[in-house]
């Protein structure tokens, strides 16, 4: 093992053993005690982007900051041990993980991977599909399915409308933005029907805000699947910009085909930050449990408000304005609050990010 491996690993080591003698409630009041000496009525309410209010891991912090000193030198000699760790995680191998600056940059990978023909690509409606305006922009046609009544993706319905020329069908799962969800067994049957002609993309992005099993356990049986991961959510490192796919080794071959340097674009604070990340399991498990807690509130106060809702399944928050007098849009605007747009005319349904406790009172507070 060469010196600055060992350093590197002695450094996300340190921060989890530093972590480990202090209780994890500590962290978490030190965090609100620094959020709230922002949260004035004249800061930015950041309930956008579905970031985690309560990361990066204080594991991720202390790790990221130790190794900073190490930046002037390239990570040639650490990059498998954060895919092993991945791979340990979804009892994989190392060939089955691509490591990657988010989960976008593999997202723009997979028009490149399915061909030069173009063609077509199916994704429901909506869904995260930013990704496909750049496969748009380079020849590919957008086939988009609309949700079901309940707001949930319609699997049947996206398999009548591939078509010959379809190479890809893209499901994000849970869905943004509705927090909607596929059970395991649908989407098992819809994998295994849809692969048989294109590739499957599953975008895994906030199942850790849920107790279903990620598609993962499919990959080494099925070239056609791709299963999407990243530590923008629930491991609050979006600023970090690392992500993953999980894929059959074949594929994983085939994808890192299309990069200049495979495994190699995520700096070496991001790689330590998502080691230790991965390791502090107490604290994506108190995330989780204070995500669901504030969800709740969230959910009761637009209820009191007569805003119709969808069950959430992720760190967000699907709901209708039909019916609210009052203007939605400009009161956020007024009072510094970063909200989306109306993802559906038909019904006004917009999504909220949720924030921690204090965030959901004011935003409550200014659209009540």
């Amino acid at each position: 093992m060469s010196a600055n491996r060992r350093t590197w690993l002695k450094y996300v080591g340190a921060g989890m053993a530093g972590i480990s003698l202090l209780p994890l409630q500590s962290f978490t009041d030190t965090f609100h005690e620094q959020h709230e000496a922002l949260d004035t009525a004249d800061a930015v309410l950041r309930l956008s982007s579905n970031e985690n209010p309560y990361g990066p891991s204080p594991a991720a912090i202390a790790a990221m900051t130790a190794v900073l000193k190490l930046s002037n030198r390239y990570n040639f000699d650490v990059s498998s041990d954060l895919i092993a760790a991945i791979a340990a995680k979804h009892e994989l191998g190392a060939d089955n993980v691509l490591v990657t600056a988010g989960s976008t940059e593999l997202l723009d990978l997979m028009p490149r991977y399915n061909g030069t023909s173009r063609g077509s690509f199916v994704v429901s409606e909506p869904t995260f599909a930013y990704w496909g305006k750049l496969a748009e922009k380079n020849g590919f046609q957008k086939i988009s399915v609309p949700l079901t009544a309940d707001k949930k993706e319609d699997l049947s319905a996206m398999l009548s409308a591939m078509r010959a020329d379809t190479t890809m069908v893209y499901l994000c799962n849970p869905n943004n933005p509705t927090g909607s969800i596929c059970t395991t067994a649908e989407l098992k049957a819809f994998i295994a029907e849809a692969s048989k002609r294109v590739t499957v993309v599953v975008d895994e992005a906030y199942i850790e805000y849920t107790s279903e099993p990620s598609m993962s356990s499919l990959v080494n049986t099925n070239k056609n699947l791709v299963v999407i991961k990243t530590f923008s959510k629930i491991y609050g490192l979006a600023g970090a910009r690392i992500g993953y796919a999980l894929a059959h080794p074949d594929t994983i071959e085939a994808l890192s085909q299309l990069q200049t340097w495979s495994n190699g674009d995520i700096s070496l604070a991001s790689r330590v930050a998502a080691m230790a990340s991965l390791k502090d399991v107490e604290f994506t498990k108190h995330c989780r449990q204070q995500n669901d807690t504030v969800k709740a509130y969230t959910v009761e106060q637009l209820n009191r408000l007569k805003l119709k809702s969808i069950p959430s399944h992720t760190n967000f928050v699907y709901f209708s304005l039909e019916g609210y007098q009052k203007d939605y849009f400009e009161l956020l605007k007024q009072h510094n609050v970063q909200g989306t747009y109306m993802y559906e005319p038909m019904g006004k349904w917009t999504r909220i990010t949720v924030g921690t406790m204090e965030e959901m009172r004011r935003f409550t507070k200014v659209i009540g």
